[in-house]
């Protein structure tokens, strides 16, 4: 395997940066390479990037030393002018990210998903091409008054490479199979949606293996199984994912200060108790917070 580095060592959010490709005969992957830059990339980093998807190496990085993060895209060689990009908007908006992940700003959902909004939905729909907004900006849009930390979204795998498609000049990942460590391998991509100071950043991804349509898996990749409620951004129409999916998930990862507020945003949205029933069952809750949960949408 021949390894080259393709940029670097470059700067960006208190880290140093290094971006590689190593070919086999025709498989390609590119690496995003950051370690803690020190005074030299005016650091310390405000904190580490598991929380931007990055992990660390089970070994000694080569370019980045021992303590080197790292993202990997498998992808032909030809989209290596698309990597380039990605991977310097990712520097450049990195400082925004990690002080909306660790710091107080507020990462600006509201602009960026109206500017999404503006530069998907008309297209999108033209092509009859399926998606919706999930997670807890869904939950948001439907009235609950949390932050949501980035814009998730639901499509098809044709939806994931047409929003990419869509929003170029935004993307921080390039679009191909990569591995989510929350996720597994999927063919996704990652955008930050606005200036280098304000925006958020948004993920979109279905699972290189369809999975079998049932309507408790919100990421399925097959949009029509989903179950959603119907809101107004910007004057065009868009679906989000009920609520009852953010419920479950927040409740499974002990975010207590989020699951009666979504447990109001269900009442009041009106109970799909059918589907609240088969999240519950397929979570990882035990028996006595599954009930709970249900009495606490009783209406």
């Amino acid at each position: 395997m021949a390894s080259e580095m393709l940029s670097g060592p470059d700067l960006g959010g208190g880290y140093l940066h290094q971006l590689t490709i190593d070919r086999t005969g025709e498989a390609t992957t590119f690496t995003y390479h950051a370690q803690d830059g020190g005074q030299d990339a005016n650091g310390p980093p405000l904190g580490p990037l598991n929380a931007l998807g990055f992990v660390h190496p089970t070994e000694g990085c080569q370019f980045g030393g021992p303590r080197c993060w790292h993202r990997r895209f498998l992808l032909p060689f030809a989209e290596t002018p698309k990597v380039r990009l990605a991977y310097n908007r990712f520097r450049f908006v990195l400082e925004t990210m990690l002080t909306q992940t660790y710091g107080n700003v507020r990462p600006g959902v509201d602009a960026a998903l109206g500017e999404l909004v503006r530069r998907i939905a008309p297209t999108l729909r033209a092509e009859g091409v399926e998606w919706y907004v999930g997670g807890s900006t869904a939950a948001r849009l439907l009235g609950a008054k949390l932050e949501p930390g980035d814009i998730d979204l639901g499509t098809s795998r044709p939806g994931v490479d047409r929003v990419a498609q869509l929003i170029p000049e935004y993307l921080i990942e390039p679009l191909g199979p990569t591995d989510w460590p929350s996720r597994g391998i999927v063919r996704g991509a990652r955008a930050f949606v606005g200036t280098f100071r304000d925006g958020a950043r948004v993920e979109w991804a279905v699972p290189i293996e369809p999975t079998p349509p049932r309507g408790a898996d919100e990421w399925s990749g097959r949009p029509a199984h989903v179950r959603t409620l119907e809101v107004s951004v910007g004057g065009m129409a868009v679906r989000v994912a009920r609520p009852e999916y953010a419920l479950v998930r927040n409740a499974e990862r002990k975010r207590s200060e989020r699951v009666p507020v979504l447990s109001e945003l269900v009442r009041t949205s009106g109970p799909d108790l059918h589907l609240l029933r088969e999240l519950l069952d397929s979570s990882s809750l035990p028996a006595a917070a599954r009930e709970a949960l249900l009495r606490s949408v009783a209406v």
